[in-house]
Parts: C-alpha cells; sequence; structure tokens
C-alpha cells in the first residue's frame, strides 16, 4: 500500500472514522426517534449500548483492516488463513459491501434532498407559514422524478470526486476541512437555541432521567441506533483500518470517535428541542421534523431564516462524509478489477451506485404505487433490507471471525491488550455484542 493511501496523522484518522461515522443517523434521525422513545430514557440506553456493542464491533472492523493492510477481502482471506482458518471468509466483505453500496445508493437520494433544501433555503425560496405549507414544498421534491434525479445526481458526483482521489489528498483533506466546520456550525446552533425559552426544558427532556417502563419497542431502538450510529457492518471501518497509522492506539481512537458521535447527537438534540419546546410542536414528531416541522418552528424564530440553511449545511456536510465512507468498499473493490487505477475504479463505482440510486428516487413518484409487501412500500423495503437485514448478518461474522478465528498474537498487537483486559474484551466480542446483534437482525426479518 503506497504513502498515499495510508492516512498521515492520527488526528487525520479520527477525523476521518468521525466523518464516517457522524452522518443522518446524528443529525436526521436521532431527534426524532428520541422524541418518539422519550428523551432521556432512550438517550441513557443508547449510550449503554454503544458502550457493550457498538465500541467492541468498531474496535474488531478497524483491527482487521489494519492487521491485513489490504482490502477488506483480501484482510479477511490472509488473516483467516493464518490462522488456519478457510479463505471463504473473504465472503463477508463481498456481503458487507453489498449492504454498504445499497445504504449508499439512497443515502444519496436523501442527502439529496439536504442539497435541494439547503439551496433553497440559501435563496428563501420557500413558505413555511404553516406544517401543510412545508409539508407541500418536500411532496413537490419527492413527486418531481426530475428533480430527485438531479440532486442525487449532483450528490453522487460530489461524493465519488473524493473517493476517486487517493485517500490522503481525497478523504484525508475532505474530513480534515468539514469535520471542525461542522462542529462550528452545531456550537453556533447550541448557543442560538440556548437563549430560547425551551432551551431549559431541552436540557431536562435530554438529561433527566425519569423513572419510566422501559418497552421492547424502546430498547430495540436504542440498540438499532447505537449500531447505525457508529458505521459499523459495512466493511467501512476495515477498508479504514488498513489506512491507520502504525503508531496509533485503535482502543483510543475508537474512544475517541464515540465521544464525538455522541456529542453531535446531543448538541443536534439540544438544538432541535428547543425550537420545539419553545413553539409547543411534538418532540415525536417522526421523520417529518427535520424536513417539515422544524422550518415552520424556526423561521418564527429571530433570525431563524438565517439558522435554517446552516441547519441544512450541516446536514450534507454530515451526509458526505459519510457517504465517502460507504463507498470506500465498492471503490476499493473495482479499483482492484481495473489494475489499481483509483481515479477509473470510482467513476464506475459512481455509475453502479447511480443507477441503484434510480429505485429509492422514483419510489415515491413513478413507482409511488408498488407495495412489495403488505403495508410496505418501495422505499421502506428497499432501505429496510440493507440496513435491518444484511448490516447486521455481516455484522455477525465480524464478531464471529474477531472472536474465534482470529489469531489471538494479532489481538494481542493490535490491541496493546493482555490479561483480564484481554478476555474482557473477546468476552464481549464473542457473547454480548453477537446476542444483541441477533436480537437486531430477528427484528428486521420479522
Amino acid at each position: 500500500m503506497t504513502s498515499e493511501n495510508r492516512i498521515t496523522s492520527n488526528r487525520a484518522f479520527i477525523l476521518a472514522i468521525a466523518g464516517a461515522a457522524i452522518g443522518l443517523g446524528n443529525i436526521w434521525r436521532f431527534p426524532y426517534v428520541a422524541g418518539e422513545n422519550g428523551g432521556s430514557l432512550f438517550f441513557l440506553l443508547y449510550l449503554v449500548f454503544v458502550i457493550v456493542m457498538g465500541l467492541p464491533m468498531m474496535i474488531a472492523e478497524i483491527i482487521i483492516g489494519r492487521a491485513g493492510r489490504a482490502s477488506p477481502a483480501s484482510s479477511l482471506r490472509l488473516l483467516a488463513i493464518n490462522a488456519g482458518g478457510h479463505k471463504q471468509w473473504s465472503k463477508v466483505a463481498w456481503l458487507g459491501t453489498l449492504a454498504a453500496t445499497l445504504i449508499l445508493s439512497f443515502y444519496s437520494v436523501i442527502a439529496g434532498w439536504a442539497l435541494y433544501y439547503l439551496l433553497g433555503n440559501s435563496f428563501g425560496q420557500f413558505n413555511y407559514s404553516t406544517v401543510v405549507e412545508s409539508g407541500l414544498i418536500l411532496d413537490q421534491l419527492l413527486l418531481s422524478p426530475s428533480l430527485v434525479i438531479i440532486f442525487h445526481t449532483l450528490f453522487i458526483v460530489m461524493t465519488f470526486a473524493i473517493s476517486g482521489r487517493a485517500v490522503s489528498k481525497g478523504i484525508e483533506r475532505l474530513n480534515n476541512v468539514l469535520m471542525p466546520l461542522m462542529y462550528l456550525i452545531l456550537v453556533l446552533l447550541v448557543l442560538y437555541a440556548s437563549g430560547f425559552s425551551g432551551f431549559s426544558q431541552a436540557v431536562d427532556y435530554l438529561f433527566s432521567i425519569k423513572v419510566q417502563a422501559i418497552s421492547g419497542g424502546m430498547l430495540i431502538e436504542a440498540m438499532g441506533h447505537a449500531f447505525f450510529t457508529l458505521a459499523v457492518g459495512g466493511c467501512c471501518l476495515m477498508a479504514y483500518g488498513a489506512y491507520m497509522p502504525d503508531n496509533q492506539s485503535v482502543i483510543k481512537a475508537v474512544f475517541i470517535v464515540a465521544v464525538l458521535d455522541i456529542l453531535v447527537a446531543v448538541m443536534v438534540g439540544l438544538a432541535t428541542f428547543s425550537v420545539v419546546f419553545t413553539e409547543g410542536v411534538a418532540p415525536g414528531s417522526g421523520p417529518g421534523l427535520m424536513f417539515i416541522t422544524l422550518p415552520v418552528a424556526l423561521v418564527k424564530m429571530p433570525f431563524g431564516s438565517v439558522i435554517l440553511p446552516l441547519f441544512f449545511l450541516l446536514l450534507v456536510i454530515a451526509t458526505w462524509t459519510s457517504s465517502v465512507n460507504l463507498a470506500e468498499p465498492l471503490v476499493v473493490m473495482v479499483t482492484r478489477l481495473v489494475e489499481g487505477n483509483r481515479s477509473r475504479g470510482a467513476m464506475i463505482a459512481a455509475g453502479i451506485v447511480w443507477l441503484m440510486g434510480l429505485v429509492p428516487a422514483l419510489a415515491f413518484n413513478v413507482w409511488n404505487d408498488m407495495e412489495p409487501l403488505p403495508g410496505k412500500n418501495l422505499f421502506d423495503v428497499y432501505t429496510a433490507f440493507p440496513t435491518q437485514v444484511l448490516l447486521p448478518v455481516t455484522g455477525l461474522f465480524i464478531l464471529i471471525f474477531s472472536g474465534y478465528v482470529l489469531e489471538r498474537k494479532v489481538l494481542v498487537l493490535q490491541l496493546g491488550l493482555t490479561g483480564w483486559s484481554l478476555h474482557c474484551w473477546q468476552y464481549m466480542i464473542r457473547y454480548v455484542s453477537p446476542v444483541l446483534l441477533a436480537i437486531i437482525m430477528i427484528n428486521g426479518l420479522i
């Protein structure tokens, strides 16, 4: 692996992994899922599952990539053979790449919505006088095949223009610029929201634990969010692990990334719920909170017309850094097929993802009447299959490989752990994390 295809510093690696983890899950999904599940108790459960499931999975995926120093498939094959296992373990990488590619194909469509809103709000083109009017803006976008495809295409170009460059010149530079900018925007939004009457209520809603029954649905949502928000299961972190500096601590890096990831969710939650409570909007407004409800409430606030574009710029930045991560396994795989030409590999990968993205792009208009499963439209089924089935299955295989196949000496070398601390980590990846992941997978299948 050439120096250009290595991340050049520990800080850059942390920013790259943070960029991979922080995306739609933090900016769009966390506020409405927390709102639907009672706020603080959901947040506490989410933190617990990040520790007992998310962190062990992140570590497992990264150390495979760093120990193999190759593509995810090659790393799995090499490490399996060295441990006396079967070379067919490489197929796990193919499964993970399929999952990541499917997710990217609809991710780019939703990111296109964010681009559309960013441009529209920047030029003051949208009317948010009522929730009905706000809903019509989203309907106008979704019902127009040409609009959805144009913005889907624009986002694909943005993503693969970065992926086509050497890692140190593309992924690393993007994250070095955009991640600090994202946190700056978040700090400004929280400072802005702190002056609202609903800010103290938002703090109480997220951090004041209230005694209430924990439902099975709340547990599943907290597990699922902890799993999906850390970018695990798609072999993306495995690809990044191959670029990791030799002198960097995997455990320390993963811990810092988890803190940064949670911090984003907290700041977005505070900013969002401050506006929601100030305007008397229901916190459990569902997926439409960011695109429909929040704009109506925010434009009534002082400087709302200035702050609203910042919300969508934040969403665009988060989706852009995450999409580059999702693209990496496919780009690496295709690049190997075109004799190592990364720019050509990225162009072919872009075409594949763009074509696949036409399915979710047309699901709300041309194919709006399709219902592949009872009560589920095409978009629901297309997005659920990779996120609720393929990713958990791949994640489970990665845990099994790390816990039962990977040589102990590799674990010791990559983790720097011995004795009880190594046994503790092995216990987590062999028993605790797989059980929780199996619950998510079974729930998704049901």
